[in-house]
């Protein structure tokens, strides 16, 4: 039993110093991929008709303030504040899953790019606890700007469309760069739900999601908001 305890503790300081080294690099180092597009990729090239799955890294300077407000706006208020995880969400979600509404994403953009990048989908206690040990790490480790940037380029915006630098291309036909409040607002929009919700072709659900986030975006101070991030 104790050579047992002692390899399991090995393991385990093994992969605790694997990847709190994993997620220290990528402060710096751009992730070539992530664990959704992986999985997006085996997707698509089983389905039929086969399609593409598109992602171009596009570096914070390059993306648009319009771009990173729509996303707290709409993703995470309180991204500037908080430290991984916004409990007060939680507990609303906590309470609406109690009384039986409909549950609402409670979920930080620090802990969507945990999950995006590391883990898989799905609502296991495992998977929550790997993704809230990974949502510690890069609030960790990372500044708010970085983590910011990993978001948006991770991100899925519709089918195989990963990251802002694509889906700016892809339904505006310009550079990230460029994007202003309603072109941000819109592509926020679809973040939910990108398989059914369509920047290219908005419902009216996405056209009211889209203004709602303009009224936020305002309503946070503007792009000044931004500066809280350093």
């Amino acid at each position: 039993m104790r050579r047992i305890s002692r390899i399991a503790g090995w393991l385990l300081l093994s992969w605790i110093v694997l990847t709190v080294s994993a997620v220290l690099l990528m402060r710096w180092i751009d992730p070539l991929t992530s664990a959704f597009m992986v999985r997006e990729r085996i997707v698509a090239s089983t389905s039929k008709p086969q399609y593409a799955v598109r992602q171009r890294w596009v570096d914070a300077k390059d993306i648009s303030p319009q771009m990173k407000l729509a996303v707290i706006a709409s993703e995470d208020q309180t991204f500037p504040d908080h430290y991984g995880f916004d409990f007060k969400s939680i507990d609303k979600a906590l309470d609406e899953r109690e009384s039986g509404r409909r549950v609402r994403g409670a979920s930080t953009i620090s802990q969507q790019v945990a999950k995006n990048l590391f883990l898989w989908s799905g609502k296991s206690w495992i998977r929550k606890g790997l993704e809230a040990y990974f949502t510690v790490l890069i609030e960790t480790l990372w500044p708010k700007e970085r983590i910011l940037e990993v978001y948006l380029n991770i991100a899925e915006f519709g089918k195989g469309v990963f990251g802002v630098g694509v889906a700016s291309e892809t339904y505006f036909k310009k550079p990230a760069v460029r994007l202003n409040t309603y072109d941000a607002a819109l592509l926020a929009a679809v973040l939910p739900n990108p398989k059914r919700l369509r920047a290219n072709a908005p419902s009216r659900y996405v056209r009211s999601r889209q203004e709602w986030i303009v009224g936020q975006m305002r309503g946070l101070g503007g792009t000044a908001l931004l500066k809280r991030l350093d």
